[in-house]
């Protein structure tokens, strides 16, 4: 799978503009549409590239980062696109997030190497806010078939496991409520009881 011209692009402005004295590439792992659309030959507007955070994104990094690229900045203007650091907190994702390195794109890169939430993950992480371009995003996955039933709940229950154990829980109805409509108007399946933890009241 090709980089789409524009993300390829936007990458590599921003690896000019990058200084470093490391040696190690610095890894970027995007999620959200822009996830779908780098490893798919899905297509949508988007304002933004959104990277998780991660441990090995230091201080300095992310708000070199956001200088270089962020909304405002130059590369933003020159693409039209931006990037946002999200805290490793917010997204609703497994314990263990599946991550997809770019073959095509990253030899092209001198100082980052970009890798893409799998597209399940991304899918079960859309059921949070679930917002009507979320809805798109996830139904044109199921249209091109590249959201197997069993795994979606496989990862969806693990993401419950993660939120269960604060008070995030209490949120947790509401997702498996979004759940169910996918499997249901998208998948054409039977809705499948997920556990909660005991304390979750259902709304």
């Amino acid at each position: 799978m090709l980089t789409p011209e524009p993300f390829r692009s936007f990458f590599q402005d921003i690896d000019r503009r990058w200084e470093s004295a490391r040696e190690e590439k610095l890894r970027l792992r995007v999620i959200g549409s822009a996830a779908l659309m780098l490893q798919t030959d899905y297509v949508r507007g988007t304002k933004d590239s959104d990277i998780l955070e991660t441990t090995e994104l230091a201080a300095v990094d992310k708000n070199r980062l956001l200088e270089l690229a962020g909304a405002g900045s130059r590369v933003a203007q020159r693409h039209r696109m931006y990037l946002e650091i999200v805290s490793s907190g917010l997204p609703f994702l497994p314990l263990s997030p599946h991550w997809h390195p770019l073959p095509e794109l990253n030899p092209l890169l001198k100082h980052l190497t970009i890798e893409v939430l799998d597209v399940v993950d991304v899918v079960v992480s859309k059921l949070k806010r679930f917002s009507a371009s979320d809805l798109d995003d996830v139904r044109a996955m199921t249209e091109k078939g590249l959201v197997e039933h069993r795994r979606l709940i496989e990862r969806f229950q693990s993401a419950v496991d993660v939120y269960g154990g604060d008070a995030r829980a209490d949120d947790l109805p509401k997702y498996v409520r979004n759940l169910h409509r996918v499997e249901r108007d998208h998948l054409g399946v039977p809705e499948t009881e997920i556990e909660l933890p005991a304390w979750v009241l259902e709304d």
